[in-house]
C-alpha cells in the first residue's frame, strides 16, 4: 500500500478531508492536478456553519482579522441571521485562496503528503483495495491505498473513471465572475436585479473588486478558457450603463446553472466529497461550505474503518446522511436562481416572499437552510432537542484541572467527547471500555441560559464532527449502543 487513504484534489474539501484522516493518524496522500494554487477565489468567506467547524479545529485563529456578519441573503432577499440562537456569525470577504492557504499549512502540519502535478488517469477498485493510475513529473505510475475519495471537482475524474452517476440539468445560462483592480463601484452584496440580468459588486482586500454579471438571455458556452475581460465590461455596460472597461481584471471566469448530484456518495472503497459530488449555482456561498462539511462528516468515519475500530457499515451512514443535505442544497440554490435571475415575471413571488421573511419563523427557517445550521442527523430516537443536531458552543470548568474551557476545545483533536455534567461515576464507568476513542470530561457548564436545549442536561455524548449523538435526559436507547453504534465495539470486544 502507498497509503491508507489517498484523496485527489487539493482544495477546501480534499484539504480539510486529509486534515480530518491526518487527526485520527491515517497515513493521507493527497494528489493534485495543478502545480501550484493558482490564487483565483470563487469561494468567498464562509457560513456560520463552517465558522464552528473551523473553531472547533482550532483554526480560526490562523485567518486572521475575519470581517463578520449577520447579515445575508436568499435569492437577493435580505435575511437577518442573528435570528438563529447561539450561532456563530459569517464570515464575509474571506478570499477562497486564503481559506486553502490555512487549510493546507494546517494539513502539512500534520504530517500530510501531498503531491502537486499529479493527475489522476484512472481508478481501479478490486475489492480490497483500490489503484490509482497517476500521471505524476516524472510519467506515468500506480498507486494503491485501502480507499480512494474524490474532490477533485465539479469535472471530478474519479467520479467518471468510477462510473457514479449524476443526475440533474444541465446549464440554461452564464454568468461571468471577475476580480478587478481600478474600480469605483458602490458595493452590491446580496446583488441588483435588473431589467437585462443581475448585477453583484463586493470589495476585497488590496482594492480589489468582485463583480457578478447575469445578462439574461445569454447561453452557456463550452469554453476551453477564461472569457475576456472586454466580454464582462460589456455586458456590465449594457445591464447598468456604466462603462467599467478601465478596470484591471485580476482574473475573470464564466460558470453557470447547471445542477447535479450523484446518486450515491460511495462506490465499494471509493467516495466523492464536495463539487465531485453536487454542483449547483453558487447561490449565498453555500458551495464551499458544504463541501468542508462532506469533508468533516466523512472524516472521522473512515479513520475509524481503515483503523479498524468500526465497521464498514459505519461509511453507508455518510451517504445516509449527507446525501439529503446535498439534495437540500440543490433544491435552495435552484429557488434562489429562479428569484434572483428571472425577469419581471417572479417579481409577484419576490413581494410575497419579502413580506414572509418579515415573519421571525420565515427567517429563521431560511437563515438555517442557507447556514447549514439546519442540519439534523438520524442518530436513534429520543426526545433531547440536541439530538442529531450540532453541538452549542458550552462553557464549562473541567473538574480533573478546575480550568476553564469549551465544547470547542475539546472537540480540536478530532475525537469524540462525552461530558459529563453532573459528575455521575457510573455514566463514565459504562464508557471507560471506549476511552480509546472518546475523550470523557467531567466539568460543570458556565452561563447556560434557561431557554438552552442545554439546560437540564446531565450529559451529551458529541461525535468528532460536532454532533449530538447521545444526551441525557432523553436518549431512548443507552450510552453504550450508542457508543458501539458511532464508534464501533469496545476495545475488548474487538479483541475477543
Amino acid at each position: 500500500m502507498d497509503a491508507e487513504v489517498i484523496v485527489v484534489g487539493a482544495g477546501p474539501a480534499g484539504l480539510m478531508l486529509a486534515g480530518e484522516l491526518r487527526l485520527a493518524g491515517v497515513d493521507v496522500v493527497l494528489l493534485e492536478r495543478l502545480a501550484e494554487r493558482t490564487g483565483e477565489s470563487r469561494g468567498l468567506g464562509f457560513t456560520a456553519r463552517t465558522m464552528e467547524v473551523f473553531a472547533q479545529r482550532g483554526l480560526l485563529s490562523r485567518f486572521g482579522d475575519i470581517e463578520v456578519s449577520n447579515f445575508g441573503h436568499f435569492g437577493g432577499l435580505p435575511v437577518d441571521f442573528s435570528i438563529l440562537d447561539g450561532a456563530h456569525q459569517a464570515a464575509k470577504t474571506v478570499p477562497q485562496s486564503h481559506t486553502e492557504t490555512v487549510l493546507e499549512q494546517w494539513v502539512t502540519d500534520l504530517g500530510t503528503d501531498i503531491r502537486r502535478s499529479h493527475e489522476v488517469l484512472s481508478v481501479k477498485d478490486d475489492g480490497d483495495s483500490t489503484l490509482v493510475e497517476v500521471q505524476g513529473p516524472d510519467g506515468v505510475h500506480e498507486q494503491r491505498a485501502q480507499y480512494l475519495v474524490g474532490c477533485d471537482g465539479g469535472r471530478s475524474k474519479v467520479r467518471k473513471a468510477v462510473g457514479f452517476d449524476f443526475p440533474g440539468t444541465a446549464a440554461t445560462l452564464e454568468m461571468y465572475l471577475a476580480d478587478v483592480r481600478g474600480l469605483e463601484l458602490e458595493p452590491r452584496m446580496i446583488g441588483e436585479t435588473l431589467p437585462g440580468g443581475m448585477v453583484m459588486v463586493g470589495h476585497l482586500p488590496g482594492g480589489i473588486t468582485r463583480l457578478i454579471v447575469c445578462e439574461r438571455g445569454t447561453p452557456p458556452q463550452r469554453r476551453t478558457e477564461a472569457p475576456a475581460y472586454e466580454e464582462v465590461a460589456a455586458a456590465w455596460k449594457r445591464l447598468t450603463g456604466v462603462d467599467i472597461s478601465h478596470g484591471e481584471p485580476v482574473w475573470v471566469s464564466a460558470f453557470g446553472d447547471a445542477t447535479r448530484q450523484v446518486t450515491r456518495y460511495r462506490d465499494g472503497r471509493v467516495l466523492l466529497a464536495g463539487d465531485s459530488a453536487h454542483i449547483h449555482l453558487p447561490a449565498g456561498g453555500q458551495g464551499m461550505n458544504t463541501s468542508i462539511q462532506d469533508a468533516v462528516n466523512l472524516g472521522w468515519k473512515l479513520a475509524a474503518v481503515v483503523q479498524g475500530r468500526a465497521p464498514e457499515a459505519l461509511l453507508d451512514t455518510y451517504h445516509d446522511e449527507r446525501h439529503p443535505v446535498g439534495r437540500r442544497l440543490l433544491m435552495n440554490t435552484r429557488a434562489q436562481g429562479l428569484l434572483f435571475l428571472s425577469g419581471g415575471e417572479v417579481q409577484p413571488v419576490r413581494d410575497v416572499l419579502s413580506e414572509l421573511i418579515a415573519y421571525p419563523e420565515v427567517a429563521r427557517h431560511l437563515a438555517g437552510m442557507v447556514s447549514g445550521l439546519e442540519i439534523h442527523y438520524d442518530v436513534g430516537s429520543g426526545a433531547h432537542p440536541l439530538l442529531g443536531r450540532r453541538m452549542p458552543r458550552l462553557e464549562l470548568t473541567t473538574a480533573s484541572t478546575s480550568q476553564h474551557t469549551t465544547s470547542f476545545d475539546l472537540l480540536t483533536p478530532g475525537r469524540g467527547v462525552l461530558l459529563d455534567l453532573e459528575d455521575t461515576a457510573a455514566l463514565r464507568e459504562r464508557a471507560l471500555p471506549w476511552a480509546d476513542r472518546v475523550d470523557i470530561v467531567t466539568g460543570t457548564p458556565v452561563g447556560v441560559p434557561a431557554g438552552s436545549p442545554l439546560a437540564g442536561t446531565a450529559a451529551v455524548l458529541v461525535r468528532p464532527d460536532g454532533y449530538v449523538a447521545w444526551a441525557a435526559p432523553g436518549s431512548h436507547h443507552d450510552l453504550p449502543m450508542a457508543l458501539e453504534r458511532w464508534f464501533g465495539p469496545s476495545r475488548a470486544n474487538r479483541l475477543r
